[in-house]
Order: C-alpha cells, then sequence, then structure tokens
C-alpha cells in the first residue's frame, strides 16, 4: 500500500469517527434522528446546506467542462448564485411551515398543503428514484478519485465499499446531527484540498495562472466564448435556469432536512446572503480544469482531469490530503442523499404506526439504499448513467407545486398538482430514452411546459366543475 492509498483511507476512517461522535437520538425517533429539535444554529445550518451544496461534482465534474468546454463551467457559480437568491425567500417558509405542521421529509410538505396522502405518496416515489443516481453518483466519483490518485482499481473498489459502509454507519448511529459534524470537517478539508490543488497547478504552469489564461487565448481561443460542441450558449442558459430553479425550490428531498432543523428563518436568510462566498473556492477547479488543457495529454477523461494533475504536481502525501478532501465532498452528500431517500420511504410511502417503527424502518430503507447504489456502482456503473440525466431535471417538475403549496393559501388542488408532475415527469422520460434531438436544450426545461399547462388546464376543469356544482347544491 502506497502512501497516497494509506492516506486516503486514514482519512476515510476518521471522517467517519467524526460522524459517530455526533450525539445519538436519546428517545429513538425519526423526528430526532431527521431534522434534530429544530433548534441548530446559523453556524451548523451553514456547514449542514454548504455540505449538501458542494459535492464530488466540485472536483471532478467542474474541472472536467472546463477542460472540455472552457468557460461553460461558470455556469456551476451562475445558477448557485440563483440558488441563494431563491433560498433566501422559500428556505424560511419551509421551515415554518414544517415547525407548524411537524413536517420530516419534502413529501410531508405535499401530503399537508395539498391535504393529499396520495399527492405525498407519488412524490416520495418521485423524489426516491430520482434521487438514487445521485447517490451513485457520489459513490462511484469517490471510486475514480481514489483510483485516480492511487493509480490501483482495486483500491478504487475497495475505496467505494469502505466509504459506503462508513457512511451508513455514521448515519444510522446520529442522523442529522453526524452529518453535520462531518460537514464541518469536510468544509474545512475542502477548502485545504482545493488550495493545495491550486498552488500545485499555479507553479507548474509556465508564467502562473496569468500565463495559463494568455497561452489558453492564443492556442484555444474558442474556449474562452461560448461555442464549443455540446458547451454553447443554449447549454449555458439552459442548464443555469433549471439548476437554479432546482436547488432554489427545494425540488431535491435531501436538502429539506438542514431547512426544517433550522433554529430560525433569520438562520437561513442570513446563510443564504453568505453562503455564495463559497462560489470563490469553486473558482479555483475551472482555473485547474483551464490548466488541464496545457499539462493533461489531449483525450483524457475529463472527469479525471483534477486528480491527474495532482499526481503530475503535487508530492504523494499531498496527493492524499487532495484524495481525502474530495473523499469527504463524496461522504456528506452521500449521507444526505441516503437520509432523504429512507425518509421519504418509511415516512411517506410505506407509511408506519408510530415514529419508532418508522425509524426501523428508516434503518433498514438506509442500508437498502446504499447498498443498491454501491453494487450497481461496481457491477454496472453506466447503467443509471442515463438516468443521471434525469435527477435535476425530473425533481424540478415538483417545482411548480412547491411554489403553489408555498402561498399563505394553496390556490392549486391536489388533482391538478398530481397530473402536471406526472405530465412533466412522463415527457422528461420521453425526450431522454427517445431518441428525441433537442439539441443543447436542458429537456428539464422542456418538460416544464407541459407540466405547467396541464396543471392549469386541470385547475381550470377542477374549478368550473366546483362552481357548477355549488348551485346545483343550492338548488
Amino acid at each position: 500500500m502506497n502512501t497516497t492509498m494509506a492516506i486516503t483511507l486514514i482519512g476515510m476512517v476518521s471522517i467517519a469517527v467524526v460522524g459517530v461522535s455526533g450525539r445519538r437520538p436519546r428517545r429513538g425517533e425519526l423526528g430526532e434522528w431527521t431534522v434534530g429539535k429544530r433548534k441548530f444554529s446559523t453556524f451548523t445550518t451553514w456547514f449542514l446546506q454548504a455540505g449538501e451544496a458542494f459535492t464530488t461534482f466540485s472536483f471532478l465534474g467542474l474541472a472536467g467542462i472546463a477542460f472540455g468546454g472552457g468557460v461553460a463551467a461558470a455556469f456551476a457559480l451562475c445558477y448557485l448564485a440563483i440558488n441563494f437568491t431563491l433560498q433566501y425567500f422559500t428556505a424560511p417558509r419551509m421551515r415554518e411551515l414544517g415547525r407548524k405542521g411537524g413536517y420530516l421529509t419534502q413529501a410531508d410538505f405535499f401530503a399537508d398543503r395539498y391535504r393529499s396522502p396520495l399527492l405525498g405518496k407519488v412524490v416520495a416515489v418521485v423524489g426516491a428514484v430520482f434521487l438514487l443516481p445521485y447517490l451513485q453518483l457520489q459513490i462511484t466519483g469517490l471510486g475514480m478519485i481514489v483510483q485516480l490518485a492511487t493509480g490501483s482499481r482495486t483500491g478504487g473498489n475497495l475505496s467505494m465499499v469502505l466509504a459506503t459502509v462508513l457512511t451508513v454507519g455514521f448515519v444510522l448511529w446520529s442522523g442529522i446531527r453526524g452529518i453535520a459534524r462531518v460537514a464541518y470537517l469536510k468544509d474545512a478539508l475542502m477548502i485545504v484540498g482545493l488550495v493545495v490543488l491550486f498552488i500545485g497547478v499555479a507553479v507548474s504552469v509556465k508564467g502562473g495562472i496569468g500565463g495559463l489564461f494568455e497561452t489558453v487565448r492564443d492556442s484555444h481561443p474558442q474556449l474562452l466564448t461560448l461555442h464549443q460542441e455540446g458547451y454553447d450558449a443554449t447549454f449555458f442558459v439552459t442548464a443555469v435556469i433549471i439548476s437554479g430553479i432546482g436547488g432554489g425550490l427545494g425540488t431535491m428531498a435531501h436538502l429539506w432536512p438542514p431547512v426544517l432543523a433550522a433554529g430560525s428563518g433569520r438562520a437561513l436568510r442570513k446563510n443564504a446572503v453568505w453562503l455564495p462566498l463559497y462560489q470563490v473556492a469553486l473558482g479555483i477547479p475551472v482555473i485547474v480544469g483551464f490548466a488541464g488543457i496545457l499539462l493533461v495529454k489531449p483525450g483524457s477523461p475529463a472527469n479525471s482531469v483534477a486528480l491527474t494533475l495532482a499526481g503530475q504536481t503535487l508530492p504523494g502525501w499531498l496527493v492524499g490530503v487532495v484524495a481525502v478532501a474530495a473523499a469527504s465532498a463524496a461522504m456528506v452528500p452521500s449521507a444526505a442523499i441516503v437520509v432523504g431517500i429512507s425518509s421519504l420511504l418509511s415516512r411517506n410511502l410505506l407509511s408506519a404506526r408510530n415514529e419508532r417503527t418508522q425509524l426501523r424502518t428508516n434503518h433498514l430503507c438506509v442500508v437498502a439504499a446504499a447498498a443498491l447504489a454501491l453494487v450497481l456502482g461496481l457491477t454496472r456503473p453506466g447503467l443509471l448513467s442515463d438516468l443521471l440525466l434525469l435527477t435535476y431535471g425530473g425533481l424540478t417538475q415538483l417545482a411548480p407545486a412547491i411554489v403553489m403549496g408555498l402561498a399563505k393559501k394553496v390556490r392549486l388542488d391536489a388533482v391538478p398538482a398530481l397530473l402536471g408532475i406526472l405530465t412533466g415527469v412522463g415527457v422528461l422520460i420521453w425526450l431522454t430514452f427517445g431518441s428525441v434531438d433537442v439539441g443543447t436544450v436542458d429537456t428539464g426545461l422542456i418538460a416544464l411546459a407541459p407540466n405547467l399547462v396541464v396543471t392549469a388546464v386541470a385547475q381550470f376543469v377542477v374549478r368550473s366543475r366546483s362552481l357548477a356544482a355549488v348551485p346545483a347544491e343550492a338548488n
């Protein structure tokens, strides 16, 4: 076992130990495990929200897009700005409704606001199904990180198994409190890892960072425009819109527990103001991706650029530090996603009678979801690759109903909301798997159009029938 692998494995075990140090719920109830006592401070909520927003994509994906698509990678900085702007208004309202209604999950919101347990169950299924590939992405990405850092495929697979077991362990033990503890460490590691990688690249490129962009401007000017194949202006705009809507309106179920656990709406508003500071750090992977254009062999896999550069520019022990940081950026979101999936299934779909039974069922769902994602990641990593494209687009189909449900008075009925969601999801699946050529337009955004039309038409029909029934009853 080389130094890099040893440091990586020790780092992952240390992350899990920190997670287990989170206080175990005393009463063994799902509510305590999922959202604590709803009194998390601004400080804790900050790290929980940041921990779930910045994932392996921050290390691998952004650098890969910059490597292949140039400035198109800046779309992440733009959509996160939209996310936090929308969250300034939506998150406090979600927290207020959650406190009054006792919500533990996103589906609780739908079932309560629309007075429809059926809608809650459908949302639970949609949320769990579309979050599963996102969980598999984190696990597979962690394996890729270790494989690239150590040069060992076996080591990568071993790390996937170990990280999954460790993550499940601390999640089962301490729930959201354990995730919060690990989130503190994860953010510190993430900053250290990115800074180390940035320094390694800066000293390796002729002329430093300034020389890097001068060279790219002279040798690859197209990368400084939005004209790359697959990464044109249409991709940029539609990806920003769909991702901004998805994150800003809470369409992803694993984003709800930190909001519901916050001690006040003021804490959430403060975080929405200051969380964009993280976007400064996300500029580093973009710079690394540009450096890869000059330092990495052409034709190399885009997602391998960041770790390949780490291996070329840093000593083995520092590569291990970067790998641990990247691993933490996979383990924390994985933990949050597992909580999101399991709580939807145990509370809203299976609907156990009491919280203790829900918690036991929840723990089984945690193990099942993590095991399924791990097995698919090890044996058939490409099976969910297409489904991954549906994650943001599919969950964004919940956005119209969320917006209407956040209003003081819900003016949308459950049936139109349900029909709109099912229509949007159906159109998205057809566009994705029906070989429909839509260019670089985000399919999730396209699917929102029929979603809105069906919702509006169905609402008109429902209200028309209601108005017609009133005179009839009067007679």
